[in-house]
């Protein structure tokens, strides 16, 4: 039985809509103010709420804006009782989030129909609401499971962390890196065009493959064959028209070399130097196509020798694609040139990374998925 709450100062229309709508088999809840009627609205939490605009203390526009307020009353429906009939006055009830109107004198049918009518939106919006509860709560698991099948951070032979920001519950980042031999190590980091389940499935797909080694004949230590491969795999055709942007390296701990090669995506920074006076700055990239734009597209492969005390980043262009307060959008040079400054100054980076760039952030979350990994050789 849904229940409402009339809130009117006269003892005479109390009487007279609780009668009425008690014979259309609804509970109904009188209060002869506004402060009593709010009382009684956040004790019982009503379907709907009919209440006079012209009160003494608090009048109804004032209890319409508190309900409004109050998130556990969102589904709830508010109707003015009013005498007042001008365009004007319907359009300061409407902001002050009255949902409908009945005007005096009171018309049984009228009230009947737009009681029935507000009843309805009521249930919808407490269904969609319940839906939507779900579908936060299926998307926050969903979330977990992909954080699940993430790396762990690494502390033997090298040093590896990250840290992994979706700008939704779920995005179209991920990464992974795992030794292919004792001396051999593969790492990567692909971005997903989109955002949201679209955008995860694919990047799923991509590091499972990888992991599994599921491409039998493919030459895992050669970047520019792995990216051919995945190019001839996730075809947008094939993919609900996703594409992705991808740096794929592998590393020679012995002779302390890098290949790598990389599908439209930003340049892997790597820092070295002992002393921020002698610090060398190299943008690891080579050129390509996102991954699933054209079949025939071609891969090549890049060599860097590693030298001591060097730290390689690779990141998602989430990272320096932000919009500042200004409404500017921060640059990759100045992105680079951070990491360089906190080479030497911090032990922490990535969160000294991460501090800067959600306080340089001009909205309450990114624009774009954050992925950031940082791999330190010594």
């Amino acid at each position: 039985m849904f229940q409402i709450v009339v809130i009117d100062d006269d003892r005479s229309v109390q009487i007279l809509l609780k009668r009425m709508l008690e014979k259309q088999g609804y509970e109904v809840i009188a209060a002869s103010n506004g402060s009593e009627g709010i009382a009684k609205v956040l004790a019982c939490q009503p379907a709907l709420i009919i209440c006079d605009w012209i009160m003494p203390g608090l009048n109804g526009l004032e209890v319409c804006h508190h309900i409004k307020t109050d998130p556990n009353l969102s589904t709830t429906f508010f109707i003015l009782l009013t005498s007042l009939d001008s365009v004007a006055d319907r359009v300061k009830g409407l902001d002050a989030g009255a949902d409908d109107f009945i005007t005096k004198p009171i018309e049984q049918n009228e009230l009947q129909a737009r009681v029935r009518a507000g009843l309805r939106l009521h249930q919808l919006s407490r269904d969609l609401q319940s839906q939507k509860l779900l579908l936060e709560t299926e998307m926050a698991e969903a979330a977990e499971y992909v954080r699940s099948l993430l790396p762990l951070p690494m502390s033997e032979l090298l040093t590896i962390n990250y840290r992994f920001i979706p700008s939704r519950q779920l995005g179209g980042d991920c990464f992974d890196y795992y030794w292919l031999d004792p001396d051999y190590m593969a790492i990567y980091l692909l971005d997903t065009a989109g955002h949201g389940l679209k955008a995860t499935l694919p990047s799923i797909s991509v590091l499972n493959l990888l992991r599994s080694r599921a491409l039998k004949s493919l030459n895992y230590y050669q970047p520019s064959e792995v990216l051919k491969a995945l190019n001839d795999t996730f075809q947008m055709n094939y993919q609900n028209d996703k594409y992705f942007t991808i740096w794929y390296g592998v590393y020679n701990r012995i002779k302390r070399q890098l290949i790598y090669a990389s599908a439209g995506h930003p340049p892997a920074i790597l820092v070295s130097g002992k002393s921020v006076n002698v610090t060398e700055v190299k943008q690891l990239r080579t050129p390509g196509m996102p991954v699933g734009m054209f079949p025939e597209a071609k891969y090549i492969d890049g060599f860097c020798n590693i030298e001591e005390c060097s730290t390689l980043y690779i990141f998602s262009d989430g990272v320096y694609e932000i919009t500042k307060s200004d409404g500017t959008l921060w640059s990759l040079d100045a992105f680079i040139q951070m990491l360089v400054e906190l080479q030497h100054r911090s032990q922490s980076q990535l969160d000294e990374v991460l501090n800067y760039l959600t306080n340089l952030n001009s909205k309450e979350a990114f624009d774009d998925d954050l992925s950031i990994l940082q791999i330190k050789f010594d």
